[in-house]
């Protein structure tokens, strides 16, 4: 088992920045790959980025590719969320997400993680 604990959301006006903290317990941190995946009302959750074991790989939902990165730090077993240049249309919550691999191979859809967060609002105004 191991529990994820999302912080960092909040209100912020069109073009500001945010960065979203994940802290996992309960298991080896650096034996888990790790996402990022958001919610907005009326919609389902949809993949934003996710990063390997050992931080080397990551990949992107293209519509968040060149503003948001994705980042880990084992020696806290944290993982972040670095959101800039934000839109309204990045209002969500945002649910850090947990797959016990140490491969390469990294997932885009919810089936593909077993661990997940309480989620984190975040609110983007025009």
């Amino acid at each position: 088992q191991v529990q994820l604990v999302e912080s960092g959301g909040g209100l912020v006006q069109a073009g500001d920045s945010l960065r979203l903290s994940c802290v996992a317990s309960g298991r080896t941190f650096t034996s888990f790959r790790m996402g990022w995946f958001r919610q907005a009302p009326g919609k389902e959750r949809d993949f934003v980025a996710a990063i390997n074991w050992n931080g080397r790989r990551t990949i992107y939902a293209d519509s968040v590719k060149g503003r948001f990165t994705i980042s880990r730090d084992n020696a806290k077993n944290t993982v972040y969320l670095q959101m800039n240049s934000l839109k309204p249309e990045d209002t969500a919550v945002y649910y850090c997400a947990a797959y016990y691999s140490r491969s390469d191979y990294l997932g885009r859809t919810t089936g593909e993680y077993d661990y997940w967060g309480q989620g984190t609002q975040v609110t983007v105004s025009s």
